[in-house]
């Protein structure tokens, strides 16, 4: 049988991950040919690459002749770039910039996933043409990376989100799913960051967003350069915490706010709140409640399921 292949294809890095996987998902029901590559959990599903290998990557953007790429794959967890800086500087640097050169040789439009870490959380709101400085080593590379990216390839974007969440296949996948656990379980207290200002954003908004951009942009060659997106719920970890006890029904008393600045880790910016009107401004934009986003991301991970009467009905 004839299977209908759309025309316009992308290209995704790092469909693995929980990002990726949303942003595959969102081009793929929305009329797209969708590859996605990943590199240790790959196959059967995804193209396996490795990003440091240029040859590999030049092959599968010839043979593929993506329209976009989307360059979800990074170390994104700040205390591991800290303890494996040659590695983090590998993929979040050098592959970027070696990925945007191949898509600039092939005409595909490039988005850049970056971060709110650029920025010292000094003087939130930031706006897209305010200047980047990052506190600490994971967010130093996702500017070089930016900046590496934009130097191979100058019609491409670079897309600035904060802290994720969504469907995850493990609790650890987003530093906000992580909590679950410490808020099901409520016969110990758990300490909870009440310093640092957060600002949750659901994966599948992010996916929206990157394929609107990539829409936006096949219609109109200027939609390029730096944009921000990011929910716009502001909470601290503790204040997520109680929002997830508060969604499932849980208690929260055995959750404790902690509001002392934190000495374990990575430097992380106090306040890195993302201006996003540049977007607005085009349209773009998705914005899922945090409460009913932290839901259905986490329903699967209840362990006492009598509590379904409750949250859903």
């Amino acid at each position: 049988e004839d299977v209908d292949i759309p025309s316009r294809r992308v290209l995704i890095t790092g469909a693995t991950g929980l990002l990726g996987r949303a942003v595959f998902k969102e081009f793929n029901e929305n009329n797209w040919n969708a590859v996605g590559c990943g590199y240790r959990r790959a196959q059967p599903r995804f193209e396996q690459i490795n990003l440091l290998d240029s040859i590999a990557v030049h092959n599968i953007i010839h043979d593929f002749q993506p329209h976009v790429v989307v360059h979800c794959a990074a170390e994104r967890r700040p205390d591991v770039v800290e303890s494996q800086p040659d590695a983090a500087s590998q993929l979040n640097v050098a592959a970027s910039g070696n990925l945007a050169k191949e898509a600039a040789g092939v005409g595909a439009f490039l988005i850049y996933i970056s971060t709110d870490y650029v920025f010292d959380g000094t003087n939130p709101p930031y706006k897209e043409t305010d200047v980047p400085n990052p506190l600490n080593l994971y967010g130093k590379t996702k500017l070089e990376g930016e900046k590496a990216v934009l130097e191979n390839h100058e019609g491409a974007a670079v897309l600035r989100i904060p802290v994720l969440y969504g469907e995850v296949e493990r609790l650890e996948e987003s530093a906000v799913t992580v909590m679950f656990d410490k808020v099901q379980f409520s016969n110990k207290s758990a300490n909870m960051d009440h310093w640092q200002q957060r600002f949750p954003t659901n994966v599948k908004d992010v996916a929206t967003v990157c394929r609107q951009l990539a829409e936006k942009r096949m219609l109109d060659p200027s939609v390029k350069g730096t944009f921000h997106w990011s929910g716009n719920e502001q909470m601290t970890k503790y204040e997520m915490a109680c929002a997830i006890a508060d969604a499932f029904n849980l208690p929260s008393s055995h959750l404790r706010p902690i509001t002392d600045f934190p000495v374990v880790g990575a430097l992380r910016p106090r306040n890195a709140q993302l201006d996003c009107s540049k977007l607005e401004m085009l349209g773009i934009g998705q914005r899922t409640p945090f409460r009913a986003g932290i839901r259905e991301s986490l329903w699967p991970f209840l362990v006492d399921k009598r509590w379904r009467q409750t949250v859903f009905h």
